[in-house]
């Protein structure tokens, strides 16, 4: 910084493609702070160290730069500001921040720079900078890449392509760029591994109305996964590709949500450019029908692997800590054939850690799972066939009052999300206060959204879609999966969430016009030890058991008898 003659140093922990989980390599916010959370922005002057996380990461902050340079900066708490804010109190007029141009978006630039200048602030960008300092930084990765069969992904990378090229024309643009790394991984029908949990692969994708572009390490493919017509070229190349290979006629549609500045720089100035949501982004949201099936086959496989995984542990044959309840899960996971690895780290927090919404248990941090408590189970799976999320609040011991009084909400809001019908156009936000309603009347809430869109053999995260009470304006369509994830978090007692799966699908058409519904995709019975149905009317107490009876029917063939068993008896009727 010195040496740059920068003041202040800006990290977000993003990779070039604007990932949520990111490659080792581009791990740098954790590498630097310690911390290793999701979320977090670190800024690094010549004085000091800070970081800035939201509630959900307070307690996990704290923990992990005890005894660090760091500063923890807790956003939403009434005395702390943002990043910007504070480095417009805390440097001089007219110093320098930079960022790594790599790894921030256009979105990124235009924000930050829209809160820097009113403070007399400059945003500049640097190259990165972490390759100087990093010892043994993890190398590019370059996994192996593996092609979809059509047959699972129900189109072919041709019949995608023309999906884009057919919007592209109707427009009048003559090119696109994709960056984000899941978008391109279905336009192709590919998977890789380079990624955690993601089956994507590092990569650019140009499609042009006669030229289809990717941008990777060619010997990361075996002959015969690459569809026909799709060039190959090294990943870093695209850079001075796109400084050389556009007409004056020619029209770019990028998106600055996904585009690195470096991307952007590399353009030629003239080039004229249009902004959005990249087409691949919705076209991929909407599962067709093929997909549509797969997702129902996964839950199905991984409905099995949980009530497997809940018979053992209501066997009381073993002690469980959190992480060897989760590695047991995991066991069972992997006795599915078309299983391919977890699709995010799960989530197992017993009594005051499952207040966490997002705890990860450590080697330090694992408690056994002994006394009176809830357990909050929050994991996924990635199969060939599509990708799930499961939540499961469980009860060890004995369930005090205030504990089913919670649980029994949090099911109330999750059953009324379920069942609502709504009309064509309707977006997430519009609905989020269903899931919310019998804890607000309790004068109770959560700080997380209800619902986020689910990636067919992809992203467990996938947009645009999402159901929170921020108005992000993307209707619900037929085909999207999203998941319906309404919690409680008392500190230092207990949480609960419960989370299915659900898939928009048709509903009614009235002279109001078309309406749509949501299909519950996964598979797992609630815990009834928690249900107080004296919360519950008779249409909820129906709802509960229509459920279990579906869930029954549908796994109780793929158990053994004592599992069979155990199922019988976790979905009586209440």
């Amino acid at each position: 910084m010195r040496k740059e003659g920068v003041d202040a140093y800006f990290i977000t922990g993003s990779d070039p493609h604007a990932s949520e989980y990111v490659p080792p390599r581009w791990q740098t916010r954790g590498w630097i702070s310690g911390f290793s959370g999701s979320a977090g922005t670190v800024v690094i002057t010549q004085k000091e160290a800070l970081l800035w996380v939201d509630s959900r990461y307070y307690i996990q902050g704290e923990q992990q730069i005890a005894n660090t340079p760091f500063t923890l900066q807790k956003l939403g708490m009434a005395e702390v500001v943002g990043p910007a804010e504070w480095l417009g109190e805390n440097l001089p007029a007219n110093s320098k921040v930079a960022v790594d141009q790599t790894c921030f978006t256009l979105a990124d630039q235009r924000k930050l720079l829209g809160e820097l200048k009113p403070r007399n602030l400059i945003l500049e960008e640097r190259e990165d900078w972490f390759d100087e300092i990093w010892p043994n930084r993890p190398p590019l990765p370059f996994s192996k890449v593996k092609a979809l069969p059509v047959s699972i992904a129900g189109a072919s990378a041709g019949e995608k392509i023309e999906m884009i090229r057919e919007v592209m024309r109707d427009k009048g643009w003559s090119d696109t760029i994709i960056s984000s790394l899941d978008d391109i991984a279905w336009v192709l029908n590919l998977r890789g591994a380079d990624v955690p949990y993601n089956p994507v692969f590092l990569g650019y994708l140009l499609v042009g109305m006669e030229r289809v572009i990717l941008f990777t390490n060619p010997e990361r493919f075996e002959a015969g996964v690459l569809d026909r017509g799709i060039t190959l070229k090294p990943y870093e190349e695209i850079f001075s590709y796109l400084g050389e290979h556009f007409t004056p006629s020619s029209t770019l549609y990028i998106s600055p949500d996904r585009s690195n500045l470096r991307l952007i720089g590399a353009l030629p100035a003239s080039l004229k450019r249009v902004e959005g949501l990249d087409i691949s982004t919705l076209l991929k949201s909407r599962k067709n029908k093929t997909e549509q099936e797969g997702m129902r086959l996964a839950h199905k496989a991984d409905g099995v692997a949980m009530v497997k995984f809940l018979a053992q542990v209501a066997s009381g044959e073993k002690c469980y800590t959190e992480l060897t309840l989760a590695a047991e899960l995991e066991n069972y996971r992997r006795q599915s054939s078309d299983y391919l690895g977890p699709s995010f780290s799960t989530i197992a927090g017993f009594k005051e850690h499952g207040a966490l919404a997002h705890y990860s248990a450590s080697e330090e941090s694992s408690v056994e799972l002994v006394g009176n408590g809830l357990l909050v189970l929050d994991s996924g799976g990635q199969y060939t066939c599509g990708t799930t999320d499961i939540t499961r609040t469980l009860l060890f011991g004995e369930a005090s009052s205030e504990m089913m009084r919670d649980y029994t909400l949090v099911l109330k809001g999750n059953l009324a999300l379920s069942r609502q019908q709504f009309p064509s156009q309707t977006a997430g936000y519009q609905l989020d206060s269903l899931a919310r309603q019998f804890l607000w009347q309790a004068g109770l809430n959560y700080g997380h959204g209800t619902g986020h869109g689910v990636g067919f053999c992809l992203n467990v995260h996938e947009g645009p879609q999402n159901i929170s009470p921020r108005p992000i304006e993307v209707a619900l369509e037929e085909g999207m999966v999203i998941s319906n994830e309404p919690g409680i978090y008392r500190e230092g007692s207990h949480g609960v969430r419960v989370e299915n799966l659900v898939m928009v699908q048709r509903g009614d058409v009235s002279e109001m016009g078309q309406f749509y519904r949501f299909e519950v995709l996964t598979l797992a019975p609630f815990e009834r030890r928690l249900i107080d149905t004296t919360l519950l009317s008779e249409e909820e107490q129906r709802e509960i058991n229509d459920y279990h009876a579906r869930v029954y029917e549908e796994l109780q063939g793929e158990l053994s008898e004592a599992q069979r068993a155990w199922l019988r008896q976790a979905t009586l009727p209440l």
